[in-house]
């Protein structure tokens, strides 16, 4: 991993811990939440206050996570909503942290300023037996408060006010009043500096865990699916499509029917000819060090020669991509590539909306072999694929995103993906015609075949 490291590809945009004053509350924090404490003057932690270094130190990568429970988490200041989410286990975890330190800023801010918030997000569910069990996560609650317990004490003052206004006779409580002055000399002027934190609880209708080897749970769209990583995980159930990532053709299927995947060289403002170009660049990078032939310094020139070495080792994704570049160049008669083609997941992106990002992250496990996308949208996937990489392909990819991602990553992500979604949009993605023809509304007559896809007509049944 040091490459990425080196190239600010991993570990980066991390809050640096280095003043006594953070040192001794994270430690305070720490001890609270694990009872070890940190001898490191310095390092890094992500939004949720895990730092790799200390981690490495303690010789638990997972000391916020203890023995696979609830993340916990540490804030020393509301600036790590910018951060990344390190060892991540739920693709919604980091949105949730940061709408709940941004919607609760001025709270956090004012907490931060003396003390260490600590926490923990809490999904309601005892524990998870089977896949099936993955269909009652539905929200995620956040329970936070200071090492000194500023919420709970101002929280009990709170009380102790609403009971002195509600009560004609509280004038004359001495014990009350006593306690209540006792109280504010804990928690401060709870009338002109409030400390509840008032947004806590957040739905996930839609999901990526790494529970079960790895499974997406979508419930934002008319028909609702579980689709595995592996197939030997999927079980039925109830109120869900389940799939695998061995159903190819159902998937595809799936995605057309939900409108939720459209084809790159049809979609709004893509440069749909430079992103094909790109994607058969790596495919060919991959191929050729696999197979051992020599790339030079990987340029588009190149690979052509690697290529043209290949012969019948020439990757099966090519011919299709190849077809779809030269018709988005070129024009002419449109390609006919259905979904049993190798090349079919690597021409689709999602479209925009809530779960665009959840798609392409499905999107990038149908189709591993475009390294950026896969980095950029599942990066534990990239990591775990990226150790078993010899080092001429490492040094290909890390070079490859420093040039093409890291130095803007934003544009980057708009040129692939499209503008932001909304994420106010609600509810399932509209039916519509598209690419596909007309969207199957009545999803209990549609038949899980090969979809006539974009590129023409699927041929054989089901698989």
């Amino acid at each position: 991993m040091r490459r990425l490291i080196e190239k600010g590809l991993m570990f980066g945009n991390l809050i640096r811990v280095d003043s006594p004053a953070w040192l001794g509350l994270y430690n305070r924090a720490l001890a609270r939440l694990t009872g070890r404490e940190t001898a490191l003057g310095e390092f890094h932690i992500d939004i949720s206050g895990f730092s790799p270094e200390v981690g490495d130190e303690l010789g638990d990568m997972d000391y916020l996570s203890p023995r696979g429970g609830e993340r916990q988490f540490i804030l020393l200041t509301t600036e790590q909503k910018t951060a990344p989410l390190l060892n991540s286990e739920l693709s919604v975890l980091r949105d949730v942290l940061r709408r709940f330190i941004t919607e609760n800023e001025s709270q956090l801010f004012s907490l931060t300023a003396r003390d260490a918030v600590i926490g923990q997000i809490d999904d309601r569910v005892w524990s998870l037996e089977t896949p099936a069990d993955l269909a009652t996560l539905r929200h995620l609650s956040i329970e936070a408060d200071t090492t000194g317990n500023h919420v709970a004490e101002a929280e009990r003052l709170g009380e102790m006010i609403d009971r002195f206004r509600s009560r004609p006779d509280a004038w004359w409580d001495d014990v009350l009043i006593a306690r209540m002055i006792e109280q504010a000399r804990k928690s401060g002027d709870v009338l002109r500096n409030p400390v509840r934190l008032a947004h806590t609880q957040f739905a996930m209708p839609d999901f990526w865990t790494a529970d079960f080897g790895g499974v997406y749970v979508i419930r934002s769209c008319q028909q609702p699916a579980m689709i595995f990583a592996e197939a030997k995980q999927q079980v039925e159930v109830s109120g869900f499509l389940t799939l695998s990532l061995d159903d190819r053709h159902q998937v595809a299927a799936w995605l057309a029917r939900n409108a939720l995947a459209e084809p790159i060289i049809n979609a709004n403002g893509a440069d749909a000819a430079a992103i094909l170009r790109q994607k058969i660049d790596f495919i060919l990078a991959d191929a050729a060090i696999g197979l051992g032939i020599e790339t030079g310094s990987g340029s588009r020139s190149e690979l052509r020669r690697a290529a043209a070495r290949m012969g019948p080792d020439l990757p099966d994704e090519i011919s299709g991509l190849s077809a779809l570049h030269r018709y988005a160049e070129s024009g002419g008669d449109w390609p006919v590539i259905d979904s049993g083609d190798p090349a079919y997941f690597y021409a689709l992106r999602a479209t925009s909306g809530p779960l665009r990002d959840l798609i392409n992250r499905l999107l990038s496990e149908l189709a591993p072999r475009d390294v950026r996308q896969l980095f950029i949208t599942h990066k534990p996937l990239f990591y775990k694929l990226y150790q078993g990489w010899p080092d001429s392909q490492r040094d290909y990819v890390v070079g490859i995103l420093a040039r093409e991602y890291a130095m803007d990553k934003q544009g980057t992500r708009e040129a692939l993906f499209g503008a932001e979604p909304d994420m106010s949009e609600t509810g399932s993605a509209p039916a519509r015609s598209g690419p596909w023809g007309p969207a199957r509304v009545k999803l209990a007559e549609a038949a899980l075949v090969r979809p006539a896809g974009p590129w023409g007509r699927a041929s054989g049944g089901n698989d």
